[in-house]
């Protein structure tokens, strides 16, 4: 008689727990060590430059809001008087 092979199964497959490898370590801690550096290079600006460049930026935003805004007023009466 003719003996039917068992048939192992194999156990089921673990999930794989994100382990982490000792060279990625050593990289991320060098990254950090070489971040630090390069940011104690950084000339910060003063609270003074600070403060000149952020009024300069808004009083050129209100300039351009304005001229952008009288440009649009005259076009809209422009269209209207074409049109009208």
């Amino acid at each position: 008689m003719a003996q039917k092979a068992e048939q192992v199964k194999s156990p089921p497959k673990a999930k794989k727990i994100a382990s982490v490898q000792p060279g990625k370590v050593a990289e991320f801690a060098r990254y950090l060590r070489e971040s630090r550096l390069e940011l104690k290079k950084v000339v910060w600006p003063t609270r003074k430059e600070v403060l000149a460049t952020t009024v300069a930026v808004v009083v050129l935003v209100a300039v351009m809001c304005l001229y952008l805004g009288l440009v649009d007023f005259g076009l809209t009466k422009l269209m209207q008087l074409i049109l009208s």
